[in-house]
């Protein structure tokens, strides 16, 4: 079975560039940090405080978790209600890393993604795919880009959608803060598989990822 494991900070595109190379090459896109985000949405939207073990444990446990797919792609039903539209913020980027740092988090969460993965032919992009989810992936590709692009990219994105903002500075902060969280959690640090591809995405257009990293998935499929 054809699996590709997307890692990478935050910020560096990798939904994105997995979403246009899935569609490219047939693949089905799996976006494991949609399953986190949710999960963060919905518990700190029942006042669960999420950096306490015990209480995201409880909480997790009144919580049906589903993927789902619609002609926009992919979709994240919880307790029957498609959060899908409330989970792309900044916010709740940062509630997705707070959570997923508890063990029975990614245990929920890597079981859904793994069995999807046997099942079906996928890419999937995290923080973790390549290194704990599928280590065992044909081809694992780690996508970063500097943490100023990546804040311009993200201001870029919040103008166009006519959210509010900071400054590049504040959404560097930002970004910045989460990156150093990722990497010095306890369970699954964000870090590259040794056997990742590392592809530096400063300096390229969209366009050109999405190029290199379908010539990639071709190299490995022969």
């Amino acid at each position: 079975m054809l699996n590709v494991a997307i890692d990478g900070p935050g910020g560096a595109g990798k939904s994105t560039v997995a979403k246009l190379c899935a569609v490219k090459k047939g693949l089905h896109y799996v976006d494991s940090g949609a399953l986190y985000r949710a999960i963060g949405y919905c518990l700190d939207g029942q006042g669960v405080n999420i950096e306490d073990a015990a209480a995201v444990a409880a909480g997790l446990d009144e919580l049906s978790l589903r993927i789902f797919y619609a002609e926009d792609g992919q979709h994240v039903e919880v307790n029957g209600t498609d959060v899908s539209p409330f989970i792309r913020t900044v916010e709740v980027g940062a509630m997705a890393s707070k959570v997923s740092v508890h063990g029975p988090v990614r245990d929920k969460v890597n079981a859904i993604i793994r069995q999807t993965a046997e099942n079906y032919p996928v890419i999937m992009d995290g923080r973790d795919i390549g290194t704990v989810v599928l280590p065992d992936a044909p081809l694992k590709i780690y996508i970063t880009a500097s943490s100023e692009e990546r804040a311009r990219r993200r201001l870029l994105e919040l103008e166009k959608a006519g959210k509010p903002h900071g400054t590049l500075e504040d959404v560097q902060r930002e970004i910045e803060e989460r990156d150093y969280r990722d990497m010095h959690r306890e369970i699954a640090p964000l870090k590259q598989a040794e056997d990742a591809i590392l592809l530096d995405t400063t300096h390229l257009s969209l366009d050109e990822v999405v190029e290199k990293v379908c010539i990639m998935i071709d190299e490995v499929n022969k």
